[in-house]
C-alpha cells in the first residue's frame, strides 16, 4: 500500500488546532450578536437586533470562548455539518447543514489557513415535509466556488443568532496526482429513537438496524483520512424507523465527525425510498445532499451523477431504476424510462475516450454479484448495465446491499448459455488484477447494520440471482423468483468479520503511457472495541490513457 498524503492526515487535526486558533482571533466568536453582524451589510441593523443581546464584557485575561449568553432564543444551531464535492472537486465544495425551522441568512465564511475566513457565500435553503410525521426540514447548502486545487481551507457555517460551526477541507488535485478514497455501504446509526406505546406515549429503544459498529466505522475512516468517502447506499434506514427525521439527524450527527472534513459522496439505495416523500420517494435524500448536476429534470437531481478526481472518473448510480427487487417503500423500477441508462452510456463513453481519464469507478447500491443467501444478485442490473460496464471497460464497481464483504474476479461478458447471465471471469489472480481485461466488483455492505450477512455465504461455487418478481405478498412486497447459478466469478469473501470498509490508494504512475495502479486495502472493524485492522490488500492495474499514438 502506498504512503498516504501527509497533508490529508493533517486535515483531521485542523479543527482542534489551526482552525480553532484562527477562529478564536476572529470577530465571529466575540459574541452571538457579533457573529450575526460580522459580515452583515451596513443597513442590517434590524437583522442584527434579532440575534439577541451581546455577551457581557469580557474581563482582562478571561477567554473569549467562555460565553455566558445563548445565541438567541429560538434560533436552532448548525446541525449535521457535512461536505460534498461540486461539479469540479478541485475548485468547488458544498457545505451543508440542517435546521428544524427557518433561519435568517444561512452562510459560510471560508478562507486559507494563512488568511483565515476572508470570504462569505450565502447558502441556498431547500426544504421538504416528511410524509410520515408532517414535520418540515430545512437544509442549507453553501456552494463554495473559485477554490484552488489541492489546497486546504478553513470554513465556518452559521446563520443569524448562533455561533458558527467550524472545520476544514482539502480540495481535490488537478491532473494525475496520488490520492486516497474510502468506501462502504449499509451503515445505519449507532443510537436510539422513540417508539410509540400502546397508550399513545413514547418509549426509547434502539433504532432499527442500529449498532455500535455504525459509529466505530466513522472513526476508522478518520484513521485512514482519505480525500473523500463513497457511501454506497442504504445510509441510515430512515424508511423503516418509527421516526424518520430523528434517524436522519442521528445519521448526520454520527458522521459529521468525518463528513465536515472530507466529502461523503452518497448513492441512494433502496432504503432511501421513503413513502410519501416526493413522487419517487427520494425527496429526503435529494434535499439533504447537494451533489454534482446530471443535466436532468429536478425530479432526478442527485440520483445519478459523476465527478472526476485526478485521473479517475467516478460514476454514481441509483439502481432501483433497473433492479427487479422490490426493496423500498414503493416499487419504482423503470422510473427514469431509460434516461439514466442513456446518461450512463454517454458518461462512460466520454470517460473512456478521454486521454485525461485512466480509471472508471462506479458506485451503486444493489449488486450484480453475490454468493450470499441474502438478497442475491439482480438480473435487471446485469441486463441493463452489465453490457455497458463491459463495453467501456469499467475498472471497479463498489456497492453494498448485501451486509458482508465479497469481491469478484475480473469479469467480462457472460458465461455462454447461462439463464442468469452469469458473469464470466477472465483471470483468477487475487493479488494483482489487470482491469483493462475485466471489471472487479466489490460488495462493501459491512457499514454497521445490526443484521450482517457474512454467515450466509453459500458453500462452494454457488450463488442465487433474482430473475423476476410476481404479485404482492403478505409482507407488502412483490414476490421474488430466484434461480441458482454456478459462480466461477467468486474471488474473495470474508465469512468471519461482519464489519469493514475499503481504502483505495491511487498511484497515477510516472510517465505517459506507463502503468497506473490502485492499491486496495480492506479493513475489518472489530468488535467490541472498534479497532481497525487490514484483512487483505491487492492491486488493480492498467495502462494510462495518455499513451503515445
Amino acid at each position: 500500500m502506498t504512503d498516504r498524503m501527509p497533508v490529508d492526515r493533517r486535515t483531521a487535526l485542523i479543527a482542534a488546532g489551526t482552525a480553532g486558533a484562527a477562529l478564536a482571533a476572529s470577530p465571529l466568536l466575540a459574541s452571538p450578536a457579533a457573529a450575526a453582524t460580522a459580515d452583515a451589510p451596513a443597513d442590517a441593523t434590524a437583522t442584527a437586533a434579532t440575534a439577541g443581546p451581546a455577551s457581557p464584557a469580557v474581563a482582562p485575561g478571561d477567554s473569549p470562548l467562555l460565553l455566558t449568553t445563548p445565541g438567541a432564543l429560538g434560533a436552532p444551531p448548525v446541525d449535521g455539518l457535512h461536505l460534498t464535492f461540486g461539479a469540479d472537486p478541485a475548485r468547488e465544495m458544498y457545505a451543508s447543514w440542517t435546521t428544524a425551522k427557518p433561519v435568517r441568512r444561512p452562510r459560510v465564511r471560508f478562507g486559507s489557513l494563512e488568511g483565515g475566513h476572508g470570504d462569505t457565500v450565502q447558502a441556498e435553503t431547500r426544504t421538504y415535509t416528511d410524509g410520515a410525521s408532517n414535520r418540515q426540514v430545512y437544509v442549507h447548502h453553501a456552494h463554495i466556488t473559485g477554490l484552488r486545487p489541492d489546497t486546504t481551507y478553513v470554513y465556518s457555517a452559521l446563520h443569524d443568532g448562533v455561533l458558527p460551526d467550524s472545520a476544514a477541507f482539502r480540495t481535490a488535485p488537478s491532473g494525475r496526482k496520488p490520492f486516497t478514497f474510502t468506501s462502504f455501504g449499509d451503515q445505519a446509526t449507532p443510537g436510539t429513537t422513540w417508539t410509540t406505546t400502546a397508550s399513545g406515549g413514547f418509549t426509547a429503544g434502539a433504532a432499527t438496524l442500529a449498532s455500535p459498529a455504525a459509529g466505530d466505522i466513522v472513526a476508522g475512516i478518520e484513521q485512514v483520512a482519505p480525500l473523500f468517502h463513497l457511501l454506497n447506499g442504504d445510509l441510515c434506514y430512515a424508511n423503516i424507523n418509527p421516526d424518520r427525521l430523528r434517524t436522519w439527524d442521528s445519521f448526520f450527527q454520527n458522521n459529521t465527525r468525518s463528513a465536515r472534513f472530507r466529502p461523503w459522496m452518497p448513492a441512494a439505495g433502496n432504503h432511501e425510498n421513503e413513502k410519501g416523500n416526493g413522487p419517487l420517494g427520494f425527496s429526503a435524500y435529494q434535499t439533504r445532499f447537494a451533489l454534482p448536476p446530471n443535466g436532468e429534470d429536478a425530479e432526478f437531481a442527485g440520483l445519478w451523477y459523476a465527478f472526476t478526481v485526478g485521473a479517475v472518473r467516478f460514476v454514481v448510480l441509483q439502481n432501483d431504476d433497473v433492479a427487479l427487487q422490490d426493496g423500498g417503500d414503493s416499487y419504482v423500477s423503470g422510473y427514469s424510462a431509460g434516461r439514466q441508462k442513456a446518461w450512463l452510456e454517454r458518461t462512460l463513453k466520454a470517460a473512456r475516450r478521454s486521454r485525461d481519464i485512466d480509471w472508471i469507478v462506479v458506485c451503486m447500491h444493489q449488486v450484480m454479484i453475490s454468493s450470499s443467501d441474502a438478497n442475491g444478485a439482480d438480473l435487471g442490473i446485469r441486463q441493463q448495465w452489465g453490457p455497458l460496464f463491459d463495453e467501456y471497460e469499467v475498472d471497479l464497481v463498489v456497492c453494498g446491499h448485501e451486509h458482508d464483504y465479497e469481491r469478484s474476479h475480473p469479469i467480462r461478458g457472460v458465461v455462454s448459455g447461462s439463464e442468469t447471465l452469469t458473469p464470466n471471469p477472465v483471470a483468477t489472480d487475487t493479488g494483482t488484477v489487470d482491469t483493462s481485461k475485466g471489471t472487479v466488483h466489490m460488495v462493501l455492505g459491512g457499514g454497521g447494520t445490526s443484521s450482517p450477512s457474512n454467515q450466509k455465504f453459500f458453500s462452494g461455487s454457488k450463488a442465487k440471482v433474482l430473475t423476476a418478481v410476481g404479485a404482492v405478498g403478505a409482507n407488502g412486497k412483490k414476490t421474488p423468483t430466484y434461480v441458482f447459478e454456478d459462480a466461477p466469478w467468486i474471488g474473495v469473501r470474508d465469512e468471519k468479520n461482519p464489519y469493514g470498509f475499503a481504502a483505495f490508494d491511487v498511484d497515477p504512475g510516472t510517465h505517459a503511457g506507463g502503468e497506473t495502479r490502485i492499491h486496495v486495502t480492506y479493513y475489518v472493524v472489530a468488535q467490541p472495541d472498534g479497532k481497525i485492522a487490514p484483512l487483505e490488500t491487492f492491486t488493480l492495474t492498467r495502462t494510462r490513457s495518455d499513451r503515445r499514438s
